[in-house]
Parts: C-alpha cells; structure tokens; sequence
C-alpha cells in the first residue's frame, strides 16, 4: 500500500513537474528532409538494434518470423523467446506485452511484418525497465503522413500441412488524430515429433516414449491503436489487443520400458484436446513532451485479461491393446492484471539526462482443475483450485550525462518490492513479502571517432512464473506427468559485458555472467495403481554457474549499398563443476562450450526490375542449467520478392528450412537419472505471400523530431 501511495505521489509531481516548464511553443521551421539508410544491424553499448523497416527481409514473413531472425535471438522448443541464451521479457513500443510463450508467438504471427520499423535486443537494460534479464523491444512503425492507407496480405503456407493467414491493416492520420487497426485470421494445422529415452540410475531401467502432435488453430485477433494530440505538447491514447485461439490437439504415443535391455512392458497412448482462449490487453496513456526542454512524461494505466478453457482426454492401452487407463482432465484459468506505470525524463545539468519513474501492478491468477482417472474399474477424481494473488511496486532512477564529448556514463537503481500470496483449494499455502535493489551500470569511452569501448553491469532477478507454482498433478502428450512446485525460489544473477567498436562496422564482444542458484526442470518417479509414473516439475538447484561469451560482428553494404551482409560469430564457455557436483548430476562434462554463427543477407532491385532478394542462416545449440544440447541447430531462410509500383501489389515466395527439416535434441540430468530428448519442428517448407496495398503511400514532409520518430526503447 505504502509503494502504491508512493508511484501516486511521484504522479502528482512529475506532472506539475512537467507542465510547469517553459510552454513558448518553438518556432515553425521548414525542415529539408535527408534521408540516410541506417545500417541493418546496429550495434550501440547496450543493445543491438535490427533495423527491419523497408528491407526485403519482411516480404511474406510475420513479425514472429522476424523475431526468429533476429541477431542474438533463439526460439527455444517451448517457444519461448531467449537472447543469448537466456530469457528474455518482450516489450512492443516500449510497453510490456501481456503475451508470453504460445501465446506470444501466435499474437506476433498476427502481425505483419510490413508494420516493423526496427527489433531492440537490450542485453543491458537502464533501471526503467523490470528486473528479469534481458529485453527484446519490437518498434512498430508511426505515420507523418495525412490520409487513410493500408494493406491486404494473404499468405498460404505448406509445412507438413497447408496453412492460410490474412490480415488487413488501415491507417487514418488527420491534422492532430491517427487511428491505426490491424486484423487478422489464422488457419493452421503444425505437426511435432517427439523422442525420449530416459535412464534411471537406481535399477539402471530405460523408458523409451516416440510421439507425434498434430495441433489445429483458428486464431481471429485484432489490434487498435487510437492517438489523439490536444497542442503540440500533450498526447493522449488507447491501446486495445484481442487474441482468441480455437485449437485442438491430438496426440499418439508408444512407451516401452526396458530392465537390462529386456522389455518389460509396453503401453500406447492417445490423447484429445479441445482448448478456448481470449486475451484482452488495454493500455490508456497520456505523453506529455516538451521538445524545446527535451522534457517527457509518459503514464500508463492498463488492465489485461486472459482466460482459458480446455479438455482432454487420455486413453491408455497395454500391449495386448487392453485399455488400461482412462484420463479426463480439465482446467479453466482466468488471469487479471492490473496496472498504473508513470516514467518522466528531463535534462539535468550540461550533458546530463535524469529519468525517474514507477510502476503499481496487481495481478490476480486463478486455475482451477478437475482430473479424473479410471484404471482397474476404480475411480479417482481430484479436484483442485489454485489462486495466486501479486502486488509487485517498484521505482526507479536514471542518470546519463556525458563528459567532454568522449565519455558516455549512465547509473541506474531499481527497487522492486513484491508481495504475494498462494491458495489451494482454499487454504493459504504461501506467503511472501520481499523487496530487492537491482543497480545498473554503463560506461562508454570513444577513443576516437572510430573507436570505442563500452563496459556494462546489470544485476537481475528471475522470478518464477506463477503456473510454476501450482503442484497440481497433471497429464501430458507424451506419457509424463507435470506438476509445480511451491516451494521455488527467484533466481538472481549478475552480468558484466565488454564491447569493442571499431569504425562502427566491426564490434568485438565479452561477456561474464555469474549465478549460485536458480530453478531447473528435475524429475521423480512414483506408483500409482500399479503403474510407474515419471513427474517432471521445476525445482531449486543451489550453485556456482560461470558463463564466458565471446562474439564478433560485422555489417557491410556492397554495390552501391544495394547488397546488405550482417555476419556474427560467437563462442561461449560454461563452467557447471560446482552446480553439478553439488546436485549431484551425472553429467557428461562440467563444462561446456559451442560455437554459434548467423548472417542476414538481402539484395535490393535486382537487375533494376524491382526484384528483393533476402536469405538468414543461423547455427548455434541451446546449454541451459541442467539441459545440455547434443547437437548443433540450423535454420535458414530464403525469399524474393516482386514489386509493382503502379499496382501496389506485392508477392513473394518464401523457402524455410527446406535442406534440412529443425529439430532439437537436448539431454537434461537430474538426481534420479538422465532424460533425453528430440523434438522435431514444423517450420520448414514454402509460403506464397500476396500483398496489395491502397491509399496514400507517399510519404508528407516529416515535422516531428527524432526523439519521435525513434521512440520505442530508451536511448
């Protein structure tokens, strides 16, 4: 309560603060616009910038598609988002999605990637932003010009499956209104594969389970964004995000189980899902900027809603095709948040820059589960109703300045202050009330106008996610069983980076991270009715972990900046001797190291017939805690694209991963045993993407500054 009195209190000075500045209105100044290509890939002390807007690398793609290209960016086989590894929090224009995993990817694959202007990899946030790791800010593109335009894209794609996607994007900007709105409508069907073989060390016993998914996906969703600006200094808006996801799932799964290489038993399974989900995000803001002062103010309130409804059921049959079991499982989840998120900047002193701000947020999460089982003609059915309640505060302060035009230094502290509580059916299981300092720090010297040396520092906190909290048993696809663990503890780690600039073309990276406890995935074994169950479920490893990365970059423009060559190449080394010691994992090695490489190429209006050529290839493996990879993941992508002007019509033909079909193959080692896994993706295959567009697209003189123009991540 005090830290929400607090961010009110910093509201009320912070906006007297700000309209109480200098208001003489500047001076109409009829600019003469220059326009310079940026680099594709930047790579600036804090952050490396992919700079996407008018490339050839959007044609036919989504901004999913995009963020999978994205320098540093790997997608992990839960579809998560990771940047060099680690987990990230993903931003969209500076504010925080209310998307995460699934439900992530399936938002931004509503996205055309026609509406990017660049993608921000912050591997060193300042202290405006939240305590867990790294950032990813993707940066739409704004409209300067008057008049209504737009698009219509329909793209079909053959993966395993034919899937279809349209979209439809209006933009309407008059005098001081802009009214963007984005729909769209999936039709998907993606099949995975699955392998695991698991070895137990107590009999020396081995489990193999082959699956295979098909998921099925009608996903209608839709995007407004309406901007209202009362004079030249204040601004005001709505944002409003809809995603609903039909999908159904059906599985098919063959587990064998081996004692000194002699088979056991056997046992198929086949599993039928049905899920519903509607997720709402609003986000009401007000801007005030004074662009003589270099003075802003920027608050937001929001509240986001998520739901989800699904069933499925599980039958289970012996060898002889007897069933032995039945599963029906149940769950419909409903998530509230609820936010008011205050940020001011102002100049302090020659060279200097101060931010300050805050941010209140109440979340209420609450899963209920109803599981039953039929096995040997008896009936088990658990009920189970799981609440989890947050208040997490937090404040924050920023200082920048730079000294005699050589020296770039930025100080950042946050406080973070959360207080949550955890019911089962009912009853409070846990409570807890901690607060946590999270300073930052960035120094950047330019020996001379082509060289220069960065050192940054960031102190993060990794707190669990709060499904991982619910120890509610549950079934999954491939024969194991899932449950949570409430007992979990957040993970802090600290990262120091070096970054070596050299005629800003060429950048030489370091990196250490440290960390002496986090939560990984470890496993159990148990009997129930006479069968032998496996348990995966999050739980807290104590011990040094010592990360080492080394990187290199370059970005070339060739043939009259026609041709674009982003190359990175990089190394990394993990020292896991103390964490696996004192888990007592069995290991392969306790230490670890890889090579990783990618390169985004493009060709402009090849042979002067406005022809765009396009291609991204990445190879690199996925070491995370106690899951090491096996092998070496590579990816590639290529695209042309056709353009005609007068028609404004586009098309394009898109080839994913058609040498070699993705797949992942890890091994994850726990006390009990050693857990290995393949997944094998759907992305691979062709897609023809058909684009028409109409309206004014010619672009009117731009009067707004750059401060503007680039907003979308803190500079």
């Amino acid at each position: 309560m005090k830290s929400s009195i607090t961010l009110l209190g910093l509201l009320v000075t912070t906006f007297a603060i700000a309209q109480t500045q200098d208001t003489l209105k500047s001076k109409e100044i009829e600019a003469v616009s220059i326009i310079a290509k940026k680099p594709t890939v930047e790579s600036k002390a804090d952050r490396t910038v992919f700079n996407v807007a008018n490339s050839s690398i959007l044609a036919g793609n989504t901004t999913w598609d995009i963020v999978r290209m994205t320098p540093l960016v790997s997608i992990d086989n839960n579809d998560n988002v990771k940047a060099e590894g680690e987990s990230v929090t993903v931003y969209i224009n500076d504010r925080k999605s209310v998307f995460t995993g699934k439900e992530l990817k399936e938002y931004l694959k509503t996205i055309p990637a026609d509406n990017l202007m660049k993608i921000e990899v912050i591997t060193s946030p300042s202290s405006r932003y939240e305590a867990s790791g790294s950032v990813i800010n993707i940066v739409l593109k704004k409209r300067d010009d008057e008049g209504m335009k737009g698009s219509i894209s329909l793209t079909n794609t053959q993966n395993t499956k034919n899937n279809q996607y349209g979209s439809l994007n209006l933009n309407y900007h008059k005098k001081n209104f802009t009214q963007t709105f984005t729909g769209s409508y999936s039709d998907n069907v993606f099949i995975t594969e699955n392998s695991n073989k698991n070895t137990f060390y107590a009999d020396n016993s081995v489990s193999t389970i082959d699956s295979k998914s098909t998921y099925t996906g009608k996903n209608p969703s839709f995007s407004s964004t309406s901007e209202f600006e009362l004079n030249d200094k204040n601004n005001i808006g709505l944002v409003v995000e809809y995603f609903r996801g039909n999908r159904t799932s059906q599985s098919d799964s063959f587990e064998n189980n081996y004692l000194n290489d002699v088979l056991l038993n056997s046992f198929s399974q086949n599993n039928l899902g049905l899920t519903n989900s509607n997720t709402l995000g609003t986000n009401l803001f007000y801007k005030y900027y004074d662009k003589e002062k270099n003075r802003i103010l920027d608050v937001n309130l929001g509240i986001n809603y998520d739901s989800e409804k699904g069933a499925t059921g599980f039958t289970r049959n012996n060898a002889t095709n007897t069933i032995s079991e039945l599963r029906h499982f149940e769950n419909y989840n409903q998530n509230r948040n609820y936010f008011v998120k205050v940020d001011y900047t102002s100049p302090l002193g020659k060279g200097g820059s101060f931010e300050v701000g805050g941010k209140a947020n109440f979340n209420n999460n609450v899963i209920p589960n109803d599981y039953r089982v039929i096995s040997n003609n008896s009936l088990l059915e658990n009920v189970n109703y799981f609440q989890y309640t947050e208040n997490l505060n937090s404040l924050y302060a920023n200082y920048s300045k730079t000294f005699f035009e050589k020296l770039e230094t930025r100080i950042g502290l946050r406080y973070e202050l959360i207080d949550y509580k955890i019911h089962q059916n009912g009853t409070e299981t846990r409570r807890e009330s901690y607060g946590t300092f999270l300073p930052n720090l960035l120094v950047k010297y330019a020996f001379t106008p082509n060289y220069d040396l960065s050192l940054t520092y960031n102190h993060n906190l990794w707190r669990p996610w709060y499904s991982e909290f619910n120890d509610f048993e549950m079934p999954g696809n491939n024969g194991f069983f899932y449950r949570g663990n409430v007992n979990l503890l957040p993970n802090p780690s600290d990262r120091i980076g070096l970054k070596f600039g050299i005629y800003k073309k060429y950048f030489l990276s370091a990196r250490y991270t440290f960390t002496d406890q986090d939560y990984w995935t470890s496993y159990s074994q148990e009997t129930q009715n006479g069968l032998v169950k496996t348990i995966s479920f999050p739980d807290n490893f104590k011990g040094k972990v010592e990360k080492f990365y080394l990187s290199a970059n370059t970005n070339q423009n060739f043939l009259k900046n026609k041709l674009n060559v982003n190359l990175s190449l990089g190394w990394s080394y993990t020292d896991n001797s103390d964490f696996n010691i004192r888990n007592g994992l069995k290991a392969d090695s306790n230490y670890l190291n890889f090579f990783s490489g990618s390169t985004n190429l493009s060709y402009t209006n090849l042979f002067s017939k406005n022809i765009n050529i396009s291609a991204w290839m990445s190879i690199d493996n996925q070491n995370y805690g106690n899951s090491v990879a096996n092998q070496y993941n590579f990816f590639h992508n290529i695209s042309v694209t056709k353009i005609f002007p007068v028609s404004q019509i586009e098309t394009s033909l898109q080839l994913m991963n058609i040498f070699k079909r993705p797949s992942m193959n890890t091994t994850t080692f726990s006390q009990i045993g050693s857990f290995q896994n393949t997944n094998k993706w759907d992305w691979y295959g062709f897609s023809l993407t058909f684009v028409k567009r109409f309206g004014n697209q010619k672009v009117k003189e731009n009067t707004k500054t750059d401060v503007e123009k680039n907003s979308g991540g803190s500079k």
